[in-house]
């Protein structure tokens, strides 16, 4: 398994931006989740509204790269849409890789919706052969480092090849804003990449004809203690500048209390998610041109396989 190497990691930049996640943080949250029955609830459904978006798309992969495999809750989706298609699921980490190789080894994915059985891979192993078609659901927004992760698609996709993904934008949960600054508790959750700095990043890192797209959810619930449940499913606030004092029964109760203020005309409370979509296709390289420009045999070479069809 040698024709696609992702590369290795970068060294994480120290610089802190509006989007930083505290990394430490992340990883908690993602073996915690890993540990749930089931993924979060809100991804099998936006799943199935990015595999609907498909249809623009005319290229039908035979390789498929499903990026974050367990939380995506996305193989019923690409099962659907690609049924012959072979499916690589790469796991960022190893609680996350043993939560899909227990669900595949059981043998679902292929008995119960007749594809190919899936390959279960750590994020920066090597796979083989590049794959038409790298899918990531709901899995940007917990990338700490996100040139880094944008680099290793690039890798992984080939030439011809479409990245599809989907993420949480930056007006998700904005009504807990001003309540977590009143009570001075920090930032509710990070502040997530927006769409149109997205598609920038798309292209520093290779990928051609970018479009983005995003969508408005409103949910409700009736009760505080019902949408905190649904909230800590999603994951948890990895935000760096979050609160750091201890949270006790007495700030969960004055959260409770806070909460309140999200009641609407209806009577229910109601937050907004904001869901960005996006795909991009790897182009051909280009012979990048000076006004005297040498490239290598071997350089003409790999540009040339790179090229090839299948």
């Amino acid at each position: 398994m040698s024709d696609l190497t992702l590369p290795p990691k970068s060294p994480a930049s120290t610089a802190l931006r509006p989007q930083h996640l505290d990394a430490v943080a992340t990883r908690r949250q993602a073996r915690r989740l890993a540990g749930q029955a089931t993924p979060p609830w809100l991804h099998a459904e936006v799943a199935q509204r990015m595999a609907e978006r498909l249809a623009v798309i005319k290229l039908q992969p035979q390789r498929v790269l499903n990026w974050s495999s367990f939380l995506g809750a996305s193989d019923a989706a690409l099962a659907a849409a690609y049924p012959q298609a072979m499916q690589v699921c790469a796991e960022p980490l190893p609680a996350l890789r043993e939560r899909s190789l227990v669900a595949h080894k059981r043998g679902w994915l292929k008995t119960l919706l007749r594809q190919p059985e899936a390959a279960v891979l750590a994020a920066d192993e090597a796979v083989s052969p590049q794959v038409e078609l790298v899918w990531a659901n709901m899995a940007l927004h917990g990338c700490p480092d996100l040139p880094e992760t944008l680099a290793r698609w690039h890798s992984a996709v080939a030439v011809d090849g479409f990245l599809m993904f989907s993420c949480l934008g930056p007006d998700s949960f904005v009504e807990l804003r001003p309540l977590y600054a009143q009570l001075g508790w920090g930032r509710p959750a990070p502040m997530w990449w927006d769409m149109h700095d997205i598609g920038d990043l798309l292209v520093g890192a290779g990928f051609a004809d970018p479009v983005m797209d995003q969508e408005r959810i409103s949910l409700t619930w009736g009760d505080a203690e019902s949408l905190l449940k649904d909230l800590r499913a999603l994951g948890g606030n990895v935000a760096p500048d979050r609160f750091a004092g201890l949270r006790g029964r007495a700030w969960r109760a004055a959260l409770l209390a806070a909460l309140e203020g999200l009641r609407g005309p209806d009577g229910r409370l109601r937050l907004s998610l904001e869901i960005v979509y996006g795909h991009a296709f790897k182009p051909v390289p280009k012979i990048r041109l000076a006004a005297e420009s040498h490239v290598s045999l071997e350089e003409m070479r790999e540009m040339v396989r790179q090229a090839r069809p299948g």
